[in-house]
């Protein structure tokens, strides 16, 4: 057999030992990812053809009382709502579980409300005061007339009893649905829309 004119056998055996040394001691190095490797491949698969679940979706806080559940101050509020009133000069909040801060006592001692939260803002200009309870369903069939007595104004819709009243630098909101009253007192300062889009996050 004819040789390649200009090659060394002495040198070449030596270095074909050599790289099948090398490919022998890769191929035992790689041995204990060949697992690691089928399992990623498999998992790849199935993770392509399996149906995505479905995200679960996020309850209300009036979901949430109504199943027992603990409420509390950030679950009242949107993001952008809770924001605008962290980032108010002054901003501190209590949470507590204080009775309803409504002028309207008549109406609170009727209602006997039982406190799932009470959310307590100051700011150097202004406070509000929201609470949220649990009140007997024919609260908010007498929480019309109970509070019209009282200079507010009410509107029955979409099942909620809403009403509020502005005395001075005083605004105060009342919501009555599904067996919970919502009620918020803002002195001085009064954010834009503040009891509707508290409504919207607590009931959806």
């Amino acid at each position: 057999m004819a040789r390649t004119g200009g090659r060394n056998s002495w040198i070449a055996v030596p270095v074909g030992l050599l790289c099948a040394a090398v490919v022998a001691s890769l191929v035992w190095l790689a041995l204990p990812m060949v697992p690691v490797a089928i399992t990623w491949v498999g998992d790849t698969l199935r993770s392509a053809t399996a149906p995505r679940p479905e995200a679960t979706p996020e309850r209300t806080p009036a979901q949430t009382a109504a199943e027992g559940g603990a409420v509390d101050c950030r679950t009242l509020y949107s993001d952008d709502l809770w924001n605008e009133l962290m980032w108010r000069e002054g901003s501190l909040l209590n949470q507590s579980m204080a009775a309803p801060a409504t002028s309207a006592t008549a109406f609170a001692d009727a209602a006997s409300p039982d406190v799932l939260v009470t959310c307590g803002w100051r700011f150097d200009s202004g406070s509000i005061v929201t609470t949220l309870s649990k009140v007997d369903a024919d609260a908010a069939t007498i929480a019309e007339a109970a509070l019209a007595g009282d200079g507010f104004s009410c509107r029955t819709a979409d099942g909620a009893t809403r009403c509020d009243r502005t005395r001075g630098a005083v605004r105060e909101e009342h919501t009555l649905r599904d067996g919970l009253w919502l009620v918020s007192v803002e002195s001085d300062w009064h954010p834009e829309d503040y009891g509707p889009r508290v409504d919207h996050t607590v009931w959806g």
